[in-house]
């Protein structure tokens, strides 16, 4: 089995919004940790403006790590939106409460936070496979993705 890897900087926004990634958002100060799938909307893509796209995410909520997650809300235009009627947790549960915060202040804000530790599970964020290149399990995206995505994905920054 291929580790995940701890985030760090650009690479957390670079991942959360590559398409089809799955991340674990823990707390350094609790050890609290919730692990979320963000997959964009399948009728966009790179070519969509970013303030366009529509990112669905779900919540891991039981102990199968491939199917047991639950639709929470959706990003778009920089923020997340909590999924009102759909959404099997509510607005003030504390998993909904963290990723937007996530969204606000790290994705969208760009500000670290050393109080939160951000890590992929080891499979690229825009195709899914497991990633091997020890500079792709650094970044979260396998070099074949991070080429297509364009420079913004290069392992070189």
């Amino acid at each position: 089995m291929i580790p995940g890897a701890r985030l760090e900087g650009d690479r957390i926004r670079q991942f959360a919004l590559a398409g089809n990634a799955t991340l674990t958002l823990r707390s350094a100060v609790t050890g609290t940790r919730f692990t979320y799938k963000v997959r964009l909307a399948a009728n966009q893509d790179e070519n969509t403006p970013t303030e366009r796209r529509t990112w669905f995410v779900k919540l891991l909520c039981g102990s199968d790590n491939n199917s047991d997650y639950r639709y929470i809300g959706f990003i778009r235009g920089g923020r997340f939106v909590h999924g009102a009627g759909k959404s099997f947790a509510s607005v003030d549960a504390p998993s909904v409460i963290a990723f937007g915060w996530f969204v606000r202040t790290i994705v969208f804000g760009q500000k670290a936070n050393e109080k939160l530790e951000v890590w992929h599970e080891g499979c690229c964020g825009r195709c899914g496979r497991k990633l091997t290149v020890p500079e792709s399990i650094e970044t979260g995206m396998g070099p074949d993705c991070a080429e297509k995505a364009g420079p913004r994905y290069s392992l070189a920054g």
